[in-house]
């Protein structure tokens, strides 16, 4: 088919505006990849400070204290050695997580893994909670390691708390962002048509 130049001109105009709607559309993903990655640090942050705290409040208070308090803090330090090497880790990879140059579809891939993660996270949160009232409750009716029991199962139980807390915070947070976002994503529809192209943005 032979083109007139009207018809030329009309089709370099409508490539520019092609080309300046997929640049919006990764300018778009970007800053949402942007987000999730800025997002994920400040939770890392988030709980390696929760993390530390509590193995700092733990060391002196263990030596201050007896009993069961005694055995509660030296399972907040048992404890929150675990989270701090989670939250570096988490952070590591907050980090090195690429934000440019992803696809629509590796974006939200990307974004669900999360999500997910984050709420079979928060369902295990609940078994620490049960775990350690369990564990409290057991150290009520025995004399032998009456103490560890019930100072272990009341820090399990204060853990699993903020934990539970941290990772449906963090979730709802994330599906925030990914809904601010997703509409920007959705602005720019193709359709492809046997005798045309189609490309309609909403604003």
């Amino acid at each position: 088919m032979i083109l007139t130049q009207p018809k030329k001109i009309l089709l370099l105009a409508v490539l520019l505006f092609f080309a300046d709607a997929l640049m919006a559309q990764n300018e778009s993903l970007t800053g949402f990849n942007q987000s999730r990655q800025k997002i994920n640090k400040i939770g890392m942050l988030t709980l390696g400070s929760w993390a530390v705290g509590n193995m700092l409040t733990g060391a002196v208070m263990r030596n201050r204290t007896e009993g069961i308090t005694q055995k509660f803090h030296e399972m907040n330090i048992y404890w929150n050695t675990f989270n701090l090497g989670l939250a570096g880790f988490g952070l590591y990879s907050a980090l090195k997580s690429p934000t440019e140059g992803l696809s629509v579809f590796a974006s939200l891939q990307e974004q669900g893994s999360i999500e997910k993660t984050l709420l079979f996270n928060a369902g295990l949160d609940v078994g620490y909670i049960l775990g350690g009232l369990y564990l409290n409750e057991r150290g009520k009716n025995v004399e032998k390691n009456r103490d560890t029991l019930q100072g272990f199962g009341r820090s399990v139980m204060l853990q699993g708390a903020f934990l539970m807390v941290f990772d449906v915070s963090m979730y709802l947070i994330h599906r925030h962002n990914e809904g601010r976002h997703h509409t920007l994503l959705e602005n720019i529809q193709i359709s492809l048509l046997p005798d045309r192209v189609g490309l309609l943005m909403q604003f």
